[in-house]
């Protein structure tokens, strides 16, 4: 059996929206346990299983290594983005620190998958820590609001 095979015979996300299924539930679902329900699904050994998502994995990685992007329908895109360097502080002494430019992976969701999470019913979330970019209504991350640009003559 291909990959795209055993892909396919997954059962597709949420029951195609209907939410009632294992994985919706908030957990830290670990690789081994989502090993064990697709091999349960597709009826593959765990081993044969794991294998197969390891070198997905693996590919993905690859992928991001040389390319900087991948881009997985229905899924999302994982790009590779270069972080500046900035100036911060050491929360335990208050000292300022520098902090080096970085690479950092990025996600962006899919559509579909951003559908299904706005689905889910907000008091099975956690709370984001306070001091993040939630909004006091937990209504998600907060847009920063765009400075108002002084009118010109022009205008």
């Amino acid at each position: 059996m291909t990959l795209t095979q055993a892909a396919n015979t997954f059962e597709p996300l949420a029951a195609r929206h209907g939410l009632d299924h294992a994985f919706v539930e908030i957990a830290n679902v670990t690789k081994k346990e989502i090993v064990k329900k697709i091999s349960e699904d597709i009826g593959l050994t765990q081993l044969k299983t794991k294998d197969i998502v390891q070198r997905t994995l693996d590919a993905i990685i690859q992928t991001l290594v040389s390319e900087g992007r991948i881009e997985l329908r229905n899924f999302g895109v994982f790009e590779v983005k270069r972080r500046a360097p900035r100036k911060a502080r050491n929360p335990r002494t208050g000292d300022k620190v520098y902090v080096p430019s970085k690479n950092v992976v990025t996600f962006k969701p899919g559509k579909e998958m951003e559908e299904l999470v706005r689905k889910m019913n907000p008091k099975n979330l956690p709370l984001l820590e306070e001091g993040s970019d939630a909004d006091e209504e937990n209504n998600g991350p907060v847009e920063p609001v765009a400075e108002p640009h002084a009118q010109t003559s022009a205008e």
